[in-house]
């Protein structure tokens, strides 16, 4: 499937976002492919695993409505450009991943000319030249078709619960409020995570 959305909204989400990158375009086509697989559901029934904290989590909080304030996007911390969707109502769900190939041969000089960038090592013209590769690579991935793009499988894990309101305990330590699921028990007191770890020192 080619892009379906309208400029406008693509205006938005960079908006949104901040800016327009590779990363941001992948999160927007995985955010087409969730409506594709799953239909035009309201924000209250998709859910997503996203296995990034890159740009494109922006663009999937923005067009499917899932937010980390409504429970309904979580976060795992693999560093992999995946993301899986579920309807709550039905159960349906799929993972997707970028296709290597989707950055296009490019991908690798982009990925080094901006380590150089990050630690103040590149020379202006590297820099210029990392530019024009951002914009060809931006442009590959919104112009793609959606299954020339991801690698689609069945989820690897089950759809996450809906959250819950629970009690909040105050930590024995700094007095905080702290949601009961959260606490930890030490010494016989319930503390926070921040002060259990400061206590429970392996080394």
């Amino acid at each position: 499937m080619k892009r379906q959305l309208s400029q406008e909204t693509i205006d938005n989400v960079i908006g949104f976002h901040g800016h327009f990158c590779p990363g941001l375009s992948i999160g927007i086509r995985a955010s087409e492919l969730a409506r594709r697989e799953l239909g035009n559901l309201p924000d209250t029934r998709m859910v997503c695993i996203t296995e990034t904290d890159m740009c494109g989590v922006d663009a999937v909080q923005y067009l499917t409505g899932c937010t980390f304030g409504k429970g309904n996007l979580v976060q795992r911390d693999h560093g992999k450009m995946a993301f899986t969707f579920f309807d709550r109502e039905s159960g349906q769900g799929f993972r997707c991943i970028l296709k290597p190939e989707a950055r296009g041969d490019a991908g690798g000089e982009l990925s080094r000319l901006s380590r150089k960038i990050a630690d103040g090592t590149a020379n202006p013209e590297e820099e210029a030249r990392s530019h024009v590769i951002r914009q060809q690579m931006q442009e590959r991935i919104m112009d793609a078709d959606l299954d020339a793009l991801f690698e689609i499988t069945a989820p690897r894990e089950r759809m996450p619960r809906r959250a819950r309101v629970l009690e909040s305990l105050h930590c024995e330590m700094c007095g905080e409020a702290t949601m009961e699921s959260r606490t930890r028990r030490f010494a016989g007191k319930i503390l926070c995570q921040p002060c259990f770890d400061t206590v429970e020192q392996k080394v």
